[in-house]
């Protein structure tokens, strides 16, 4: 594991920090390679049952790929196939939530808008810079962007590399809502308790719902929406979600 990706548990909750904030946690093939392996543990360790993942620092969340390193990649072909951050936080079982202290640009944004939720703090700032670089982005920038803001705010980005606020993001629909620097962990972690105490495999279907719901027709959709919801039903979650709502107390959920 690299020293630049911090893991830490804390109950049911995971916290990622990527841990880099003398180069505005910008990332390098190592970084990536120690996400991966974040994320296989996560996804495996059944105590855990939501992740957050931040930036150290108050300067930056990420500010993407480290431009650097770049060169190294002795052709295209090898750079087209280089370890991808963005993929490892899609890679995720587990509902996901980007604590966004800072910048986060290029590749930094890619790896927000690879997790479900995203708050930021009042200090945050989101951007597409690559084209004044020369290039695009290449971790779900153009997709997960239009999905967010819409096309013409998408377009806006990606097309000018100019960031916006977090206010503005949180008009758009980026983030979800924005907080005070020093807050905003804590709000973080209580959105993170808040799903941790829902049932584990419920949650963790609802994500596979909401990522299916983007690629499939409305009809496709719904079929696979209820077939997830058949599953759920006959866990044993479930039925103790059922038993608790006729016993009038909170649930105990075990995820089976």
């Amino acid at each position: 594991m690299s020293d630049n990706i911090k893991i830490e548990r804390d109950g049911f909750v995971g916290i990622i920090t990527i841990n880099r904030p003398e180069k505005l946690n910008s990332m390098t093939p190592e970084m990536a390679s120690a996400l991966v392996e974040a994320v296989t543990g996560f996804n495996t360790d059944d105590a855990i049952r939501c992740v957050i993942l931040t930036g150290a620092g108050d300067k930056a969340f990420s500010a993407g790929s480290d431009i650097r390193v770049l060169d190294d990649y002795d052709t295209p072909w090898n750079f087209r196939n280089r370890p991808d951050y963005c993929d490892a936080i899609r890679a995720l079982l587990k509902p996901s939530i980007a604590a966004v202290n800072g910048y986060a640009f290029g590749g930094g944004l890619e790896t927000a808008m690879a997790c479900d939720i995203r708050i930021a703090a009042d200090t945050a700032s989101f951007a597409a810079p690559e084209i004044k670089l020369g290039w695009i982005g290449g971790g779900g920038m153009a997709v997960n962007l239009a999905h967010a803001v819409g096309p013409s705010n998408a377009a806006l980005m990606i097309m000018t590399g100019d960031p916006i606020d977090a206010l503005q993001a949180e008009r758009w629909g980026l983030v979800s809502r924005v907080v005070p620097q020093y807050s905003l962990l804590d709000e973080a972690r209580k959105i993170a308790l808040a799903i941790a105490a829902r049932a584990p495999i419920a949650a963790e279907t609802a994500k596979l719902n909401l990522r299916a719901a983007w690629d499939k027709s409305t009809a496709d959709a719904i079929t696979y929406e209820r077939d997830l919801q058949t599953i759920c039903f006959a866990t044993d979650d479930a039925r103790e979600g059922r038993a608790a709502f006729k016993e009038k107390r909170l649930p105990t959920f075990k995820r089976r």
